[in-house]
């Protein structure tokens, strides 16, 4: 039984790596759902958080953050750390190539460790934001907003454009490219439904005040898109393990006809060996 025994090895451990990436592919899942569900919740406040900058319309105050006249652009790429999303991270970081070769004035800022060689060959003095995850993305966005703020507010930078990714399903996860600094476009974009509101009257510094909302909204679109990335994360890493079960699966029942045609070889082979000692054995007597 020796083949036989061969081969029922390597089914044993076809059987255990299956279930292992089946184990794998469960926890993405659970990761996939969990995440979605903390986004639906925190979407809401978004929505209402918006209605402040109506009012923001209706000052004529400048602030940098909410224009700027400085051409350097800051290129946020956002990947993230775990395994099987190396194709994953490396459609984020073109996109910031892409983002790169149509500024004369840009360098990278990376949130996550992955694409840091790669980056620092063109921003030399390269700012990282590591170790982001489940359990820190508020205060990951809070660092990124604090230094982005004030790269824009000490004139380093003018414009910051975020490179990350977004799960438009369950089974497709698109790169997405954001305008995070300066929020003119929102604020034009909210200068359209002010007819309700006539008059504000102006009780603090409008410079202040939008200082503080511009912060807030910075933190605020920075959570949202660092969870859209890791809910786009899990949902590629679930994808993969999904393919990669299904072929060991595949692998399993061939394995298994091998070691059933093994065994029935060896069986086969056992019995004419008996017989054939048999027949020598009447011929000698």
């Amino acid at each position: 039984m020796g083949t036989a025994n061969r081969v029922k090895r390597e089914l044993q451990d076809t059987i255990q790596m299956t279930d292992v990436i089946q184990t794998l592919k469960d926890i993405a899942d659970a990761k996939y759902y969990r995440l979605m569900n903390d986004r639906h919740k925190f979407k809401r406040f978004g929505e209402s958080f918006v209605e402040f900058f109506r009012l923001i319309s209706l000052t004529s105050a400048e602030h940098p953050l909410l224009s700027n006249k400085n051409p350097k652009v800051g290129i946020v790429t956002v990947t993230i750390e775990g395994s099987f999303l190396g194709e994953f991270n490396n459609k984020i970081v073109r996109m910031g190539f892409e983002e790169y070769e149509k500024n004369a004035q840009a360098v990278f800022v990376s949130v996550g460790e992955r694409p840091v060689e790669r980056l620092a060959q063109y921003t030399p003095k390269l700012k990282v934001f590591s170790g982001m995850n489940i359990d820190n993305i508020y205060q990951t966005a809070v660092a990124v907003k604090d230094y982005l703020v004030d790269e824009v507010m000490n004139d380093r930078l003018g414009k910051i454009v975020v490179c990350s990714a977004k799960s438009k399903s369950f089974e497709e996860q698109k790169t997405r490219k954001t305008k995070l600094l300066p929020c003119d476009e929102l604020i034009s974009k909210q200068a359209e439904h002010v007819d309700i509101i006539e008059k504000v009257i102006e009780e603090s510094e409008p410079k202040e005040v939008i200082g503080i909302l511009a912060n807030l909204w910075v933190v605020t679109r920075l959570y949202e898109i660092f969870m859209d990335t890791m809910i786009a994360s899990a949902a590629a890493q679930a994808s993969f393990l999904e393919d990669s079960v299904d072929r060991m699966k595949k692998e399993k029942k061939r394995v298994q006809l091998k070691y059933l045609k093994a065994k029935k070889a060896d069986i086969d082979k056992s019995l004419r060996e008996t017989f054939t000692s048999q027949m020598m054995l009447k011929e000698k007597a």
